[in-house]
């Protein structure tokens, strides 16, 4: 028998060609779902999560959500309950992820899904999502306040979504689920397309926080900490900001073609813009089986065939690279298995290479078994932010991080992730990521540092990894 408090679910499936039809959509079958992202992208909290043509990672499903009827927010040391119908907010005395799991998850207790065909395979339908900037970390650690806080968005943002469109990429077929069955007309107003925003260039070029020379000198400081115990790596970055004006949509689809990066995602926040194009999961769970998948070990791509092999080869055969990924993936099973079962936590993979437009990545896969009595969110609290872009151990790497990073990261290395109402849930590390905020571009690079690291061989690295989004993003003032 239904509860009192059931939310129905509406479920209808539609082909691409179907969508395109309906709504007069001049392109090709696989470029439908983002065109009609695009109608609804400049909503406030309107989110994409997209694998941008990649089955890398299992990749499958692209995921839209819109129109929440909640949001938590959370900055400096403040958490808010924001009602979007009455505009309020609410301050709370609790954390993000907690305030997330009490007052937006919490109201999935009874939801039916009508439909007339199997959706089980689907993920989220409805749930959770949105990202968590790396410095929410401040709310479950004791941290220094050393590094610059310049940012106007918020360091967490969550909505909950009782609307989405889901696009499975290995059938073409794309699900509108939602709760109030409005017709899908009303959501993607075609007569918008002519309002037209104006186009995405920058109006200054890329400049670092660091300097090359300051860089190293950071560089040094952190062998001085590895030398005297303090730690065993820790992640360096740099900030590389620009000023520009027009559609970051636009520039995010750019960079999305170029990078086809399988946890890319788009976050249209009230502030801001998130666009980011990461290869990096960070948690997922399904059907209580966790798996995290931390990088570590970073080559260039070569146009040469013969120098691209051998790129990869020597990051395969690399004892630095590997050890920097042994340290991560001990430092992620540790993390893991406060919310596993006992002996569940598993490394299936190890020093796997992956490659990506960019770059090749050494990339290791640890698995388990979620505890009964713990849920997906209390594992991302608990293991937040990712060990792979932090260090070990990881509190250590963190203070060390913002002694000498002159900015706050905000989103870089946070996650953008969600959780649908059966507690399935996916999640990012948000490196190869864009901040838009005040006409201001951010985006950053970084590395692990160890004993053995060449500092002008780090410092390369970090432009390798923006390699293609800097430059992709200057070329579109052309």
């Amino acid at each position: 028998m239904p509860h009192a408090d059931t939310i129905n679910i509406y479920v209808n499936r539609f082909t691409q060609q179907e969508l395109a039809d309906e709504f007069a959509l001049d392109c090709d079958k696989a470029s439908v779902f983002n065109r009609l992202f695009g109608q609804i992208s400049a909503q406030p909290y309107s989110i994409l999560l997209d694998t941008s043509g990649s089955s890398k990672s299992e990749g499958r499903f692209n995921i839209m959500a819109f129109s929440p009827t909640a949001v938590i927010e959370a900055k400096g040391k403040v958490t808010e309950l924001v009602n979007l119908h009455t505009a309020s907010r609410q301050p709370l005395n609790m954390r993000p992820f907690e305030a997330v799991q009490a007052h937006l998850h919490a109201k999935f207790q009874s939801v039916e899904v009508r439909a007339d065909f199997d959706t089980s395979h689907l993920p989220f339908i409805v749930g959770v999502a949105g990202m968590a900037g790396y410095d929410t970390g401040r709310f479950y650690e004791v941290l220094p306040s050393m590094a610059k806080n310049d940012y106007s968005s918020p360091d967490f943002s969550v909505g909950l979504y009782l609307s989405s469109l889901i696009e499975d990429t290995q059938t073409g077929y794309i699900y509108y689920c939602c709760a109030d069955n409005r017709p899908l007309s009303k959501v993607f107003n075609m007569s918008e397309q002519a309002l037209t925003s104006d186009n995405f260039k920058l109006t200054s070029p890329f400049k670092s926080n660091l300097t090359k020379s300051a860089y190293e000198v950071c560089l040094d400081k952190i062998h001085a900490y590895l030398r005297a115990g303090d730690c065993y790596q820790v992640n360096m970055a740099q900030r590389f900001s620009a000023d520009f004006e027009g559609n970051i949509w636009q520039a995010y689809c750019e960079l999305r073609n170029q990078n086809q990066a399988p946890f890319s995602a788009y976050y249209n926040l009230a502030q801001g813009c998130i666009a980011s194009i990461s290869p990096e999961r960070f948690l997922r769970v399904k059907n209580g089986v966790v798996e995290t998948k931390p990088i570590k070990g970073t080559r260039p791509r070569f146009s040469d065939m013969e120098k691209d092999k051998a790129s990869a080869q020597s990051l395969l055969c690399a004892e630095k690279d590997r050890a920097e990924n042994l340290m991560i993936v001990d430092l992620l099973r540790n993390d893991v298995s406060k919310h596993c079962k006992p002996h569940s936590v598993k490394v299936p993979a190890l020093f796997a290479l992956e490659s990506y437009e960019a770059v090749h990545h050494l990339v290791s896969t640890v698995t388990g078994e979620l505890n009964d009595a713990s849920s997906p969110l209390e594992l991302l609290a608990s293991a937040f932010p990712g060990g792979s872009i932090t260090g070990a151990p990881k509190i250590r790497a963190m203070e060390v991080i913002d002694e000498l990073e002159p900015h706050r990261r905000h989103i870089y290395c946070g996650s953008v992730f969600y959780m649908g109402y059966r507690e399935d849930m996916d999640s990012s590390i948000c490196i190869r990521t864009v901040l838009a905020e005040n006409n201001k571009l951010h985006c950053w690079a970084g590395g692990g540092i160890v004993l053995d690291s060449v500092p002008s061989d780090e410092y390369q690295e970090t432009l390798d990894k923006v390699s293609k989004i800097l430059p992709v993003l200057a070329s579109m003032n052309q």
